[in-house]
């Protein structure tokens, strides 16, 4: 099949892009190339996307450019099959510093996407949100009757993107699917999340630094259970038109999970506190009951067994990701 990944030299579009180029299919990828975190991993992940294509008998097209740019766009969808929307202008708190800067990439950007797709009869777009959408806790875990009022201007436009994509398939009949992501983790994550930091300032002899007291909760993905999910719906249409929350298989505390990642690396290391960010969520924790009942959907990879892999990989490519090595 013909398959576009946005932001499919990023983490989570990466692993879709070379879970799809590792089963043969064409994949063209859209990415903007923005240095909010070290363009080194992005490249990285562009070589093997490009590899996976070449040993599997498919083909790999990248394709930079910005999802404002409408004509673009639409170039880019035109002999397309199925879409993964996974770009965004990502970080809560950098939403909070530039929120007109996250509403015209993350809202325009994806009107544009899903304007293309049903002008060109795309078959499905599915779109990434967050457990952003979802703001401060009445209960958890998370269902979709719980009310969606997000905390920071990230998790707004994250709202728009999924309610603009539920509004494409009710009046124009597109086939979209929105997954709520939990906390992604994984090889090639982002640098500069606190479960990156955690591994890298241990790996080098430094305290985990938690910020706040430690006590928030997140529901952590493994990105393996992401990459499963998303090609099921490259052919299963059993979820279109809805949007559902994908998560793990429980919540732990931050605290926890430095202490975890401390132990299995250094565990004379003292944890350290510093002072709370802006925007940032106290809690979260996905009930997957949807995902489960329309796709059959069930995370593998607990918290601790995910951590023991992180690092695991970490370590063996810590000479090209790790920002202390690379920047040495």
């Amino acid at each position: 099949m013909q398959v576009l990944v946005t932001g499919g030299a990023g983490f989570i579009g990466g692993h879709i892009a070379e879970r799809l180029a590792n089963e043969g299919h064409d994949v063209t990828v859209f990415d903007k190339f923005v240095p909010y975190y070290d363009l080194g991993i992005k490249d990285h992940t562009v070589d093997v996307c490009r590899e996976a294509a070449e040993e599997n008998g498919g083909s790999y097209e990248l394709i930079e450019g910005c999802l404002t740019d409408a004509e673009l766009v639409e170039d880019a969808i035109e002999d397309i099959d199925v879409v993964y929307h996974q770009a965004a202008q990502a970080g809560v708190r950098a939403s909070v510093d530039e929120p007109k800067k996250v509403n015209e990439f993350n809202v325009t950007g994806t009107i544009n996407v899903l304007e293309a797709a049903r002008k060109h009869d795309v078959e499905r777009v599915v779109v990434a949100s967050s457990s952003s959408v979802y703001g401060k806790p009445e209960y958890l875990p998370y269902d979709g009757d719980h009310r969606t009022t997000p905390v920071s201007p990230y998790g707004v436009s994250k709202l728009a993107t999924e309610q603009y994509t539920r509004v494409y398939n009710e009046i124009y009949g597109l086939p979209t699917v929105a997954l709520r992501y939990f906390t992604v983790y994984g090889p090639r994550m982002r640098p500069n999340m606190a479960f990156t930091n955690f591994v890298s300032r241990c790996l080098h002899g430094e305290s985990p630094e938690i910020y706040g007291d430690g006590e928030q909760t997140r529901d952590f993905t493994y990105v393996d259970d992401i990459k499963r999910v998303n090609e099921q719906l490259l052919t299963d249409d059993s979820a279109d038109g809805e949007i559902m929350n994908i998560g793990s298989t429980d919540n732990i505390d931050i605290l926890t999970l430095a202490e975890v990642v401390r132990d299995e690396i250094d565990p004379s290391l003292e944890i350290e506190f510093t002072d709370a960010r802006k925007g940032d969520a106290e809690h979260t924790h996905a009930d997957i009951s949807k995902a489960n009942e329309l796709l059959g959907y069930e995370p593998t990879v607990d918290i601790r067994e995910g951590a023991e892999q992180f690092i695991e990989w970490y370590r063996a490519n810590e000479e090209w990701y790790d920002p202390l090595v690379r920047n040495s």
